[in-house]
Formats: C-alpha cells, structure tokens, sequence
C-alpha cells in the first residue's frame, strides 16, 4: 500500500464516473472541480467501463481496499452494473447517488457486487428539497432510498449538506433516521470555499454540542476522526438511530486521517478535494502510465488544505503561496 510523505496510506480512492447529473444543487462543487457539469447525453471525455476498470486493476496492485463510485449522478451511467462486476473482488465497493433511478436497479446493483449506498436527500419537506436540488424529484428519491434498504444495502446513509438553507431540518432528519430502521445520517459540513457563497455558511460546531446533548451514546471513528452520535438507543440497539458530521473545514484531524485519492471522470488523478492546480492526467491509461501517476499524486499529497488554501482580505479563497513554498522546499 502507498504511503504519502506524511505517514497517510492510501487505501481507498473515489472515482467519478460523469460529471453529469439530473440534478442542480445549489450547493453542488462536483467533486472538488466547481460546476463543471456538462449536459446530459454521454460524453466522449468520460472515461469508458474498460479504462475505469483498468484503473481499479492498478489500485489493487497498491493494495487498495476500497473505491466509491461518484459523479454528477453516477447512476446516468448504464454501464454502471458492468463497472461494478467488473470491478476486483478484493474491493469494497459503495457509490454516491442522488436515489432517483435506485428504484428497479437496486438489485442488480446489488447481484453485481455493490455493498454499500449514500443517498442524497438534504430535507424531509419536498417544496424545500426542490428549493436545494431545483428539481422535483422528491418522491423518486424517497422511493429509490426504500429501494435500497429493501435490496439490502442497510444501513443506507443519507447524506445532508448543512448550510443556511438546510439548517431548520436537521432535526427532523435525525428523528427520521432514528425512527427508521435501516437508515443513518451524514450531516456533511457546507463548504464556503468550493461554492462561492461564504454568507451560507453556519458554525458546525452548535451541531456537534446539539446532538451531544441529545444522544444516548457518542463514539469517535478513527477514519477522519469523526464523532458519531446515536440516538434513540445506544450502538448495540439496531432500532436506533445513528448520525455522523462530516466536517474537513478548518479541521487538520480530518485531514490527517485521509486515505483517499480521486479520480475525474476524465481520468484524472487529485490527492485532495480541495485542490485542482495539481490535477494529474493518466494519458492514454496503460497500465504503466496510471501506475506513475498513482505514485506521483499519492507523492504529492499535502498534510492539510487549511493551510493550503486560506481568505484573504476581500473573503475570496486563494492558494497559500508561503505554504506552497514551504512544502516544495
């Protein structure tokens, strides 16, 4: 397995399979790329099932464990299945999806070898769910969330961004998880710097002192040192619910304990979300070739993007030269 220059394995990657998506969240960054998002025919610059799975066939060379399929919508693809089949035994495989085409392919999602699914859905309240998607789906995305849990893939984990327009539901949508067996939540922490709109920003912080007050039972995971929070029972009780917040923002932790490297639908490689100056092609995708620019992206990798990019004085996000420069040397 590679190891970065600070101590960091990497032994999962995340790889989008489109840019594409029938959605248009107002708080989307599309990986990491901004709103990229072209339209919604096939695209010649995705790379194809052959190339994707090649790539997966070099990871496990280094011994990686996992990958997470994303997009855009990676559902848009209708060789999703075939990817996943084809995708090596010895890998966990999940995917992110906004749950609206899950309804009639759980289950071939399942019998292809998918173990586990995050679902999109940032309210319980569908006027305010199309507000954030601007989209009218809201039943669809219900129906494709029943259609996991019943094709197996417990817990699903519903992914909610928390932000000014998100905020007033998130009690609600614990309540929700916890009523509901088969279900947890993932309040993901709203990312002023990849969207351009600092103003919607709200401290993360009275959520985790929230939900700590209200839970039954509090654990801290090693990956990303996140806390979990559950409610309505403890760990051991299935019928309770359970919450985890995501929150890289400002938050060395998280990055300290991040073993992911990404892949662009256009094949190429990045060591963190947050950066794109350091974006490395896999050119005509050999084998030799994806594995140098594993090597070389894992290499580059840096300890902490808090201090990689920082806010200047006009409250725009920018590269920390000083810092850029400190690494390097």
């Amino acid at each position: 397995m590679l190891e970065d220059d600070f101590g960091r394995e990497v032994s999962g990657v995340r790889v989008s399979l489109t840019d594409r998506c029938n959605f248009d969240c107002v708080y989307c960054h599309n990986e990491g790329l901004g709103d990229t998002r072209g339209p919604m025919d096939p695209q010649d610059d995705e790379m194809t099932a052959d190339e994707v799975v090649r790539f997966l066939e070099v990871a496990r060379e280094f011994d990686v464990e996992k990958v997470k399929f994303t997009g855009g919508e990676p559902m848009l693809r209708q060789d999703l299945e075939e990817i996943i089949r084809r995708t090596p035994d010895e890998m966990e495989v999940s995917l992110t999806t906004n749950g609206t085409f899950l309804p009639g392919r759980a289950p071939d999602l399942v019998e292809a070898g998918l173990e586990r699914v995050n679902v999109s859905q940032d309210a319980l309240d569908p006027e305010a769910f199309a507000e954030v998607t601007q989209s009218g789906a809201y039943d669809k995305v219900i129906e494709g969330v029943h259609a996991a849990v019943d094709a197996g893939l417990t817990p699903v984990k519903l992914n909610m961004v928390v932000f000014e327009h998100t905020a007033g539901y998130v009690e609600e949508m614990v309540e929700h998880v916890a009523e509901n067996v088969g279900l947890q939540l993932q309040l993901i922490q709203y990312m002023p710097e990849l969207t351009g709109k600092p103003e919607w920003n709200i401290d993360i912080q009275r959520v985790h002192d929230w939900l700590a007050d209200i839970a039954d039972e509090v654990e801290t995971r090693e990956m990303h040192d996140r806390r979990r929070y559950w409610v309505g029972g403890t760990a051991s009780d299935e019928s309770s619910g359970m919450v985890e917040i995501v929150d890289p923002v400002e938050n060395p932790r998280f990055c300290a304990n991040c073993h992911r490297v990404r892949v662009t639908h256009e094949g190429y490689l990045k060591g963190c979300l947050n950066r794109n100056d350091d974006l490395r092609s896999m050119g005509e995708m050999t084998r030799d070739e994806i594995r140098e620019t594993f090597r070389e992206t894992v290499a580059n990798r840096v300890p902490y993007y808090g201090e990689y990019m920082v806010q200047g004085d006009d409250g725009e996000w920018e590269i920390n030269d000083e810092y850029v420069g400190n690494v390097e040397a």
